[in-house]
């Protein structure tokens, strides 16, 4: 979903999860939680100030280095990120609630993005990206199948 605010255009994502939420949560905030799914190797700070590191390859010669904005225990923890080939700046809000019925519930918020072109293709190719990425997040908490290896990174 995307909505406009006054300060710009932000992308919306939720994915519900056949999961307990805790074990959700630290798919964000673990190393081996975002190894999982996301990135190859990682290291982070879980805590305000903190630092995130995404190895693209196990040594970590290829890497994001991102801060962690914000942190709170209960669910929620917001990255810093540079969308597109632009570095457009547009953080990462992500909260992990609890469901009866689902289980967990994955809301990732993104932006704001500015409704210049260069921003708005940014927004669309991070739209997709973030969809995939989820999906995989799914597939490998409920299917115990990582989607990376099929289309690698």
């Amino acid at each position: 979903m995307v909505r406009r605010d006054e300060d710009g255009y932000w992308l919306e994502h939720e994915q519900p999860l056949a999961m307990h939420h805790e074990e959700v949560f630290a798919c964000l905030t673990t190393d081996g939680g975002l190894m999982r799914w996301f990135a190859v190797a990682a290291r982070i700070e879980a805590r305000a100030g903190g630092l995130l590191e995404l190895g693209w390859d196990r040594a970590f010669r290829s890497k994001s280095t991102l801060a962690v904005l914000e942190f709170d225990a209960g669910g929620k923890i917001r990255w810093d990120w540079y969308a597109g080939n632009a570095d457009t700046h547009a953080p990462l809000e992500w909260r992990v609630e609890p469901d009866v019925e689902q289980g967990s519930v994955v809301r990732l918020i993104q932006g704001p993005f500015r409704a210049d072109t260069e921003s708005l293709v940014a927004m669309a190719e991070e739209a997709q990206f973030w969809t995939w990425q989820l999906c995989n997040m799914k597939s490998v908490l409920e299917a115990k199948h990582d989607m990376r290896r099929v289309r690698p990174l």
